[in-house]
């Protein structure tokens, strides 16, 4: 059937929605011819002129589908896309039988879907547009989960999980015991390597590669990784052992321009940084490299295998004739290099894979497509950079529905304090990691351009370059996630604190981080920087406490030091004037309010709940004392000795694992003897495992720091444990 230039709606009468799980995989796929083989169900396309498809009475409710020039087009609405196709798929081994065009088909369907899924849900979007037709090639060509796919960051693998068998979830991704919006091998055996940071993927593959080859196995290994995970050294040294090791490992590297993450400038998206996105780029341009690879294997077709030597020389010409420009980097670390490729072309991808499969012995290969983020999607394509991670939003338009919030987020607040600082300060300078976005730094590099530095995804190297800096006697501020500063832990220890270096640590998303889950909860921090003899560890407890952090920072000259703030919006304190912090007293707290008997010290946001806490009581005739110890290090001793001297309980609470701020307190009263007394003393921190994604609410219930469980763990110390069930 041919239909040119025309939209039609898809129907289809070969399984109902949601579909069950078939117990045959291999039953119910579709052929070239749209029929589904040995049942008679057909594959129905209505079609309808351009012109009157949005008015028909057929068409409302529906997603329109149009192929023009052998490429689709999706008319988005808010009305769930008609997708006869991809309902018959539920496993990648019920694409195998598909044809190029019907792998197009499922594409454009699959990209109908995501769209549809996501503005119902939220979640990442761009990133998993655009690698939609590698993701049905990489199933249609290989046997997963026998042969392992492994995705870098794992934010564009909501495809992946739509073709594995989790379709029917897809609602639930990143909430309270939903799906994980990451790849998660408890999730499923398609999810060959957890992920959620970036530039592991090569590193992982290889080793199941070594394992494969050490166990006797001929499975293929397959990894994913965009041109913004290749610019962290741990992708280099990957590369650099697959070379020397030689085993047969697949690296698709997926090139969408985007070296830095998105939202990195105020102005669109970022300028890619480093030198291998000028190198990818003039891969990509040069024609005369396409067509010497070409001749390199039209040769190899003519003069057949006897001759291949021959061929491979061309081949080798054809690399070489750009090798100035770079282009020849992979090949100089071990990988036979393809492509460039057009990674929205299922058929290059599918011959490619298939070519690539077919190899006895091929050693690692690298195989470099070209992509676009956000592709299919308008909204998505003209501001991808506005798309990567979405809240709810309007499939036709792309508006997001944003909730209104009387407060700005703390690291709005961070990057307002910090642009203040910088004003009367010229030594100021920031870094970031490709999270200008994230971090809030967008705001500083748009008044400060020359004095903000974006390293790529690269925490090892962002901190000692800070060091660098710090040693020139510029005062550097390093603001990198908590859970992404665990990359760059040794040079932490090794080139900042061991040297007294002043670099300034503005760590991000410290404690729970809601729908991103354990890859991005910050819960370590208070513990991996309190250990370091030299670090000052500060903690705010609100949006005004955070300001004054960032100017307490700012003067501290002689050593390093951090302060950590969470994911999400002010309480609504007072702000300073000009938002311009006054330095603190380092190594001093506040009384919030004085009560007897019983004093709870928080450390940080988790105050807030204290405060809650606080209330709760005071209306059952409990009268607490209550402390914002503000610093882990040093610790303000007098104030916990006089909290210990004069109460019979102390409650110390945090929002960070075991051995952070309740262990440093219990250890100072515990060498000073004030625990040989009467005292009681209890530590409440999130419990000892990794805490799963969820709504912030649910997962603040889940871990027993709600303001219910502080009124419920003093009602249990004063031994009142009735009425402790009654909060609990």
């Amino acid at each position: 059937m041919a239909v040119s230039a025309a939209s039609f709606t898809l129907t289809h009468s070969l399984f109902p929605h949601p579909q069950p799980q078939l117990k045959n995989p291999s039953a119910g796929l579709l052929s070239s011819s749209g029929r589904a083989p040995g049942n008679g169900s057909t594959l129905c396309v209505k079609a309808s002129s351009s012109s009157s498809s949005s008015d028909s009475e057929e068409g409302k409710g529906k997603v329109m589908l149009r192929k023009e020039r052998d490429e689709w087009f999706i008319n988005f609405s808010g009305d769930k896309p008609t997708t006869p196709l991809l309902d018959t798929v539920n496993y990648p081994v019920h694409m195998k039988n598909l044809s190029t065009p019907d792998l197009e088909q499922l594409a454009a369907e699959l990209r109908a879907e995501i769209v549809h899924s996501v503005s119902k849900t939220g979640g990442h979007l761009s990133s998993s547009l655009g690698v939609v037709e590698l993701t049905v090639a990489l199933h249609h060509v290989f046997n997963a989960p026998e042969d392992k796919i492994l995705w870098d960051v794992g934010h564009q693998a909501y495809p992946h999980k739509i073709l594995t068998g989790r379709r029917s979830r897809m609602h639930t991704i990143r909430k309270t015991s939903g799906l994980s919006g990451f790849p998660k091998r408890g999730e499923s055996v398609y999810d060959t390597f957890g992920v959620g940071h970036s530039s592991t993927s090569i590193s992982a593959g290889l080793g199941m590669a070594v394992g494969r080859d050490l166990l006797g196995k001929s499975n293929n290994v397959i990894s994913v990784i965009g041109d913004g995970a290749m610019t962290a050294g741990q992708a280099y040294e990957a590369m650099n052992n697959a070379g020397f090791l030689d085993s047969n490992l697949i690296v698709v590297l997926n090139d969408n321009k985007q070296v830095s993450l998105p939202t990195a400038t105020l102005d669109g998206p970022a300028t890619p940084v480093g030198a291998l996105s000028s190198t990818l780029t003039k891969l990509q341009a040069s024609k005369n490299f396409r067509k010497l690879r070409e001749a390199a294997k039209s040769i190899t077709r003519q003069i057949g295998g006897q001759t291949h030597q021959v061929a491979a020389k061309v081949d080798e010409y054809a690399r070489g004739f750009i090798s100035a420009s770079g282009s020849t980097l992979f090949e100089e670390l071990g990988l036979y290099y393809i492509g460039p490729v057009d990674g929205h072309n299922v058929e290059d991808l599918v011959t490619i894979f298939q070519k690539v499969k077919a190899m006895p012995a091929p050693g690692p290969v690298l195989i470099h497509i070209v992509t676009e983020k956000g592709k299919g999607y308008p909204p998505a394509e003209a501001a991808s950079d506005k798309m990567h991670g979405v809240v709810k939003f309007d499939p036709s338009t792309g508006k997001q529905f944003k909730t209104k919030s009387p407060t700005l987020s703390y690291t709005q607040y961070f990057a307002e304090s910090l642009i203040k600082e910088a004003e009367v300060d010229d030594k100021i300078v920031a870094i970031h990691a490709a999270m200008g976005g994230g971090t809030g730094l967008n705001f500083f590099q748009k008044r400060f351009p020359d004095r903000c530095f974006d390293v790529g995804i690269a925490e090892q190297h962002a901190v000692t370059f800070a060091a660098g800096l710090a040693t020139e006697g510029l005062k550097p501020f390093c603001a990198i996630y908590s859970s992404f500063l665990q990359r760059g832990y040794d040079q932490v220890v090794h080139d900042v604190d061991l040297q007294k270096l002043p670099v300034r640590f503005a760590m991000d998303r410290a404690g729970l981080v809601g729908a991103d889950g354990p890859t991005h909860c910050g819960a370590f921090d208070i513990t991996y920087m309190a250990c370091l003899p030299n670090m000052v560890v500060m903690a705010p407890s609100d949006e005004a406490e955070l300001m004054h952090m960032v100017a307490t920072a700012a003067s501290i000259d002689d050593r390093p030091s951090c302060f950590r703030f969470p994911r999400g919006n002010g309480v609504g304190a007072t702000l300073p004037p000009n938002n311009k912090g006054i330095p603190l007293e380092i190594g001093k707290g506040r009384i919030l309010q004085e009560g007897s008997r019983i004093a709870i010290l928080g450390y940080g946001s988790i105050v807030q709940q204290c405060v809650a806490a606080a209330k709760m009581l005071k209306s059952i005739d409990i009268d607490i004392t209550l402390a914002d110890a503000r610093f882990c290090k040093p610790l303000d001793t007098d104030l916990i000795a006089q909290l210990a001297n004069h109460h019979e309980i102390l409650i110390t609470i945090e929002e960070g694992s075991v051995g952070g701020f309740g262990s440093h307190v219990s250890h100072f009263l515990s060498i000073s003897g004030i625990l040989d007394g009467p005292l009681k003393l209890r530590a409440m921190v999130l419990p000892d495992r990794y805490i799963e994604h969820g709504a912030p609410q649910d997962q603040l219930e889940e871990v027993g720091l709600s303001s219910r469980h502080i009124c419920g763990t003093v009602l249990s110390v004063l031994g009142r444990q009735k009425e402790a069930f009654q909060f609990k």
